[in-house]
């Protein structure tokens, strides 16, 4: 067997167990929140009393000609999976959005739970009905929390919401993420 590299060798947090079945070829994370499973496409190694995942190069799929780049891109995948499954069994996972602009609102529909209302200063109201594994809250009519337990949901949820009024580079309107900052030009000079 070759060296793995350092890149592809994760460390186990303490507050984490994990299960590996080698013949399935399944991963299981149980965290202090909750337990969760993955399937993984190439083989890992585990040593004994040590907290240390290492991912092989051996594959369990059939990979083209171009073999070599194929597994280290898979080998990556896998340990950003892998790490991303510690922070979702161990950790509450949210996504801050805040609406800046002139009327730039949300509500939730009051005779509906499961739906938003946005108003982005388009002639017409906007529309959003929330998926059920997921808690979105409207604590000021200006900033939006959601809430889940996967992270991959959260991101693309946040990421659709988004979408309805990207921030503009000149004035700084539209919906942002809460640490981003835009970087604003210059406008037309007289």
């Amino acid at each position: 067997m070759k060296k793995i590299k350092k890149k592809y060798t994760i460390k186990i947090p303490n507050n984490i167990v994990i299960i590996y079945n080698d013949k399935k070829n399944i991963i299981t994370c149980i965290g202090p929140l909750k337990q969760k499973s993955l399937k993984l496409k190439i083989k890992l190694f585990m040593p004994k009393n040590k907290k240390i995942i290492k991912i092989s190069q051996i594959s369990v799929i059939k990979i083209s000609n171009d073999k070599n780049k194929k597994i280290r891109t898979i080998q990556g995948t896998t340990a950003a999976l892998i790490k991303q499954l510690f922070v979702e069994t161990s950790t509450i996972i949210y996504q801050k959005l805040k609406f800046i602009g002139l009327g730039y609102r949300v509500f939730s529909v009051e005779n509906y739970n499961k739906i938003l209302l946005f108003k982005l200063g388009y002639s017409h109201l906007i529309y959003f009905k929330i998926p059920k594994n997921l808690q979105i809250f409207c604590l000021k009519l200006t900033k939006l929390f959601i809430f889940g337990s996967n992270y991959q949901k959260i991101n693309q949820i946040s990421a659709i919401i988004r979408s309805y009024k990207k921030p503009e580079p000149y004035k700084g309107k539209g919906i942002l993420y809460e640490n981003e900052k835009i970087i604003l030009k210059e406008g037309k000079k007289v």
